[in-house]
């Protein structure tokens, strides 16, 4: 594990490599799983505030769910996520050319919000675990991603690296300028082993 101020990181997040391949998992995370994207406290009264803009670019069937169950729903797990369409996928999906992507975002690309989408759904394979004093980062292994780890062994990228926006996003260019050289000599470290 190698801290920076207040997160710890996995060295998954540093070794693994990883670069999402769209074109080949069709954007699943957006349609599968057991529950909607994690939301954090802020961003739950932003799709409340924003949802009039971003309506225009989701399905009919994603307006729907969002009209019956609110912008935000509490899961199972007592946690606020986004809501379903019939427990599958995200009501803020939308599918252009045979693959799902975000109506947040492309909102957002259009320019008519600033929000670019939850900030779980930009980190992923990232999943965030919240404790009192500091956040823990792990890498969220799943099958659908397995063209994702095919390509990033391809192009030799580091999770850390491919989410280096969404990273700089949550925890600001100086900590991921952390993050950088401490993974230069943790990695020095786990080779030499």
């Amino acid at each position: 594990m190698l801290k920076i101020d207040n997160t710890i990181l996995s060295f998954d997040v540093l070794e693994k490599k990883f670069f999402c391949d769209i074109q080949k998992c069709k954007g699943a995370c957006c349609v599968l799983g057991d529950s909607g994207a994690p939301l954090e406290a802020s961003e739950i009264d932003i799709l409340n505030e924003i949802y009039p803009v971003i309506r225009p670019f989701m399905s009919a069937l994603g307006v729907l769910a969002i009209e019956s169950l609110g912008t935000s729903v509490i899961d199972s797990d007592g946690d606020h996520v986004t809501p379903l369409i019939d427990n599958k996928e995200c009501a803020y999906a939308i599918v252009e050319k045979g693959i799902a992507i975000c109506a947040i975002e492309k909102a957002y690309e259009a320019k008519v919000t600033t929000f670019q989408k939850p900030v779980s759904c930009h980190l992923y394979p990232i999943r965030i675990t919240k404790y009192k004093d500091f956040d823990a980062l792990n890498y969220h292994q799943w099958k659908i991603c397995k063209h994702a780890l095919d390509l990033g062994n391809k192009k030799n990228t580091p999770i850390y690296i491919f989410l280096q926006e969404p990273l700089i996003r949550k925890y600001g260019l100086p900590w991921f300028e952390q993050l950088k050289i401490a993974s230069k000599e943790v990695l020095k470290h786990v080779k030499k082993k």
